[in-house]
């Protein structure tokens, strides 16, 4: 595809806004996407953060706190792509379900399969816990399902190679209904028990997609991930970045917010010979729903 689509991821699951710059109410992940608007990101990724527990850092899943904060961008961003998460570790999903139902966003994250996911410290630790983010297809179709109900378009996020295969035979079941728009796999890069954040590897991946699907990199690290990002625009995917994937430039400083790691992407496509599509444009390439 000739034109890139960048997706700003805005804030992280649990970072702690007091250590690091991740908006958290509706009012600053609305000044935080608006600035990623006007560096050219036509999707907005968008975690839900508790906006009374002190902190301001625990996720939450409350349909009136969703409301409020993709209004927010939404009013700040005028045609703006919502791109809501879903990611939630056990059985119970009616959190998840509701604010889908409640904000409609245009692109759902749907995780398209289970992941040990496993952190280790140089002293052998473990940074938390070991835990399964489980995402079996039983779960994964519940999420069709509502996404299906609310003409909402899902995003596979695919954390290693089997869960990108995994994909096609969801397509291959039917799973994937053709209101919903073009098969979209969002390849995750960076978490230590997933994906290296490897361009050698990235090359691999497309001959285990779907034809004619679309698909992103979502790139998880410091100076590794910008080859990758370039890599990504070279190859013809699209691009995706913020303050949930990374605190770093390129030249290895700190990033003060979303719009200049845009701004940092942006250049990617460009040096690739890519413009930079519009939400419209956007739109018309996954085959969303107007």
């Amino acid at each position: 595809m000739d034109k890139a689509i960048l997706t700003c991821a805005l804030t992280g699951v649990l970072t702690n806004p007091k250590q690091y710059p991740v908006p958290v109410t509706p009012a600053q992940m609305a000044a935080q996407a608006r600035e990623a608007f006007n560096a050219g990101a036509s999707i907005m990724h968008v975690h839900v953060r508790m906006q009374d527990d002190g902190m301001g850092h625990m996720p939450s899943w409350d349909p009136d706190v969703a409301e409020a904060v993709v209004g927010a961008i939404r009013e700040a961003c005028p045609g703006v792509i919502i791109n809501l998460t879903t990611g939630v570790v056990g059985k119970d999903i009616s959190g998840p379900l509701a604010c889908i139902r409640r904000v409609k966003p245009e692109i759902a994250a749907c995780n398209a399969g289970s992941l040990n996911y496993l952190k280790i410290k140089d002293d052998g630790q473990w940074a938390w816990p070991p835990m399964v983010f489980d995402n079996p297809v039983s779960k994964v179709q519940q999420f069709l399902d509502v996404m299906t109900e609310c003409n909402v378009h899902p995003e596979f996020e695919c954390f290693d190679v089997g869960i990108v295969r995994a994909v096609g035979m969801y397509l291959k079941a039917g799973m994937l209904k053709p209101e919903m728009g073009r098969a979209e796999y969002n390849l995750v890069m960076g978490v230590a028990s997933g994906m290296p954040c490897d361009a050698d590897l990235l090359a691999l991946l497309p001959r285990w997609m779907a034809s004619g699907s679309v698909w992103q990199s979502t790139l998880i690290g410091r100076a590794e991930i910008w080859p990758v990002h370039q890599a990504t625009a070279e190859l013809g995917g699209m691009l995706r970045t913020g303050l949930e994937d990374t605190f770093y430039l390129p030249n290895g400083e700190r990033a003060g917010g979303n719009g200049v790691l845009i701004e940092a992407l942006a250049q990617c496509a460009q040096r690739a010979g890519r413009a930079l599509a519009s939400p419209a444009e956007a739109r018309t390439m996954l085959g969303l729903r107007a």
